[in-house]
């Protein structure tokens, strides 16, 4: 059954204290002492595995070079954001800022610092099965409505792929036939197992790149309206000053440069192989691809 695939999901309410305390910032930089190089707070979305993957790799690598690295997750990119840009987290190392995070960019760009982009080709997408022959493309939705119970099957309301979504509707003739119902990236998986597992017609919100593209039997459909926006990167975003306070991993963090095979690689060792073993699958990984990116720090060079 491929909701085996789920287990790396939580999808209840992440923690969401970020009111700033007396140390919360202070604490967070480099003490200078025993050769502690500082502490670095990590955060990404539950159930958004390209963060979750890059966290993890991160988190492997930058403890080598000497220091302390926490990661903590959230239900809802907006607050995710504004958690960097006041301070509560460092990064979030696997951002979308150029299309569709460009709202929080707007409102928090000038707190806010990119430190490079790891990935050149990410996209937003609307997928069906593969076994809906007769359904190729978001214009062949329209008439259909029925098929689907009139639903589009999305993720968490905050997410930039809601946004384009809302406004790919109605671009496309769709607001009278479908409404996008939101909650969690988890539940929309479970709907996507469920309706695939039955061969049943079911129309989701995805992205490439993300894993479920291969473990489920779905398809993208064409956008020729253009209305999922452009293939965008995956950056580095971290509170402004990181390169300051934290030099030497945010040089090393602006060389990392992944293809496809060697993401798709990581996020299937972390998700799917050794799902809650993280720290394993990426050991996994990086002796699977030595060559994967410039400075990779391994056991012996610590």
């Amino acid at each position: 059954m491929k909701n085996r695939f789920l287990t790396t999901f939580v999808a209840g309410v992440a923690a969401l204290g970020l009111a700033l305390t007396g140390c919360s910032q202070e604490a967070a930089k480099d003490d200078g002492g025993g050769g502690d190089k500082g502490d670095i707070k990590l955060g990404y979305v539950t159930g958004w595995t390209d963060g979750q993957s890059v966290s993890l790799l991160l988190e492997n690598q930058l403890s080598k070079l000497g220091y302390n690295v926490e990661t903590e997750t959230f239900s809802d990119a907006a607050v995710l954001y504004a958690g960097v840009a006041n301070g509560d987290v460092d990064m979030y190392p696997s951002s979308w800022p150029e299309v569709t995070h460009k709202q929080y960019m707007d409102e928090y760009g000038d707190k806010l610092e990119d430190v490079g982009a790891y990935y050149d080709n990410a996209v937003l997408t609307i997928a069906v099965p593969k076994y809906m022959k007769d359904i190729n493309s978001i214009e062949d939705l329209k008439g259909k409505g029925k098929d689907f119970d009139g639903k589009i099957i999305g993720i968490e309301p905050g997410a930039g792929l809601t946004k384009a979504t809302k406004g790919m509707i109605p671009k496309y003739g769709l607001d009278k036939e479908y409404e996008l119902v939101t909650s969690s990236t988890a539940a929309m998986l479970t709907e996507l197992g469920n309706a695939t597992d039955a061969e049943e017609d079911i129309v989701v919100t995805l992205w490439r790149p993300f894993w479920a593209n291969n473990a489920y039997p779905v398809k993208d459909l064409k956008d020729p309206e253009g209305a999922m926006g452009d293939p965008e990167k995956l950056h580095f975003t971290a509170t402004k000053g990181f390169s300051d306070e934290f030099s030497e991993a945010a040089d090393y963090i602006s060389k990392i440069k992944l293809d496809d095979a060697q993401y798709g690689d990581l996020e299937d060792m972390v998700v799917n192989k050794y799902k809650d073993k993280g720290d394993k699958a990426i050991t996994e990984w990086l002796k699977a691809n030595p060559d994967a990116y410039e400075g990779e720090i391994t056991d012996e060079e610590k």
